[in-house]
């Protein structure tokens, strides 16, 4: 392109006494650096919270190239453990109106981790499922759904792997994010059929406290931890890293 460009050159000297002379020179300074697609930005780092083993995936999921070992349990942990910051964080917010926003962000933060989390760990059992293409299709954005999903394909429930009172908070947790991302806060006739909110009234705002969320997310990772250790029997009772 410089050849070119040189190419493009011209000098016209003035004429006369009062002439005007134009020229356009091209002179070559220090280039720019090119920059390349580094694969590196992608990669995330994790530490196999059952052999140890640190190494790298590209994306975020991934198994130990040691032990096998999915990594999606030890997602959902940091991204619970995200989620209790925001929450932390909404209770020094300067106004109401922004910790309820942040309570509810926090809210939506712990239903999209469980349910890529449920996702992921379905992918990667799905050879297991009587139907390996639907099992890789499930959503947990509804654990009702899910729950049906699951006894369908592998023959468990999410019910057996957590308590009744959990459950039941659970379920209305994951339909009050429902509301609030869906259907602006309202609540409807439909939520109060599914969600067993029995303080619910139709087109009310639906409410959210940070005591609720923090439930949640107790819940959430019991949750997770069982259904991890039902696709994977021979985990051993450590602590996930942080």
């Amino acid at each position: 392109m410089t050849r070119e460009l040189k190419k493009l050159a011209f000098n016209h000297p003035p004429r006369g006494a009062f002439g005007i002379g134009i020229s356009m020179t091209l002179k070559e300074g220090p280039r720019a650096p090119l920059r390349h697609y580094r694969e590196k930005a992608l990669e995330t780092e994790v530490v196999c919270d059952q052999c140890t083993l640190r190494y790298s995936v590209f994306g975020v999921f991934g198994f130990c190239p040691d032990c096998g070992c999915h990594n999606s349990r030890q997602i959902l942990e940091k991204n619970l453990d995200l989620a209790m910051k925001v929450i932390e964080f909404s209770q020094a917010a300067p106004t109401p109106e922004i910790t309820e926003n942040l309570v509810q962000n926090a809210l939506e933060d712990v239903v999209s981790s469980f349910d890529g989390f449920g996702r992921e760990l379905l992918s990667a059992h799905a050879a297991r499922a009587n139907d390996p293409k639907k099992a890789s299709s499930v959503s947990f954005q509804s654990l009702t759904g899910a729950d049906k999903s699951l006894q369908a394909l592998f023959g468990t429930s999410l019910q057996t792997l957590t308590t009744p009172e959990e459950w039941k908070l659970m379920v209305r947790c994951f339909h009050k994010r429902h509301v609030i991302a869906h259907k602006g806060g309202v609540i409807d006739e439909k939520y109060i059929e599914q969600s067993g909110d029995d303080t619910a009234i139709e087109r009310r705002k639906v409410r959210v406290s940070a005591d609720e969320v923090r439930m949640l997310v107790a819940a959430v990772r019991s949750l997770g931890d069982g259904l991890w250790r039902y696709f994977t029997p021979a985990a051993r009772s450590v602590e996930v890293p942080k």
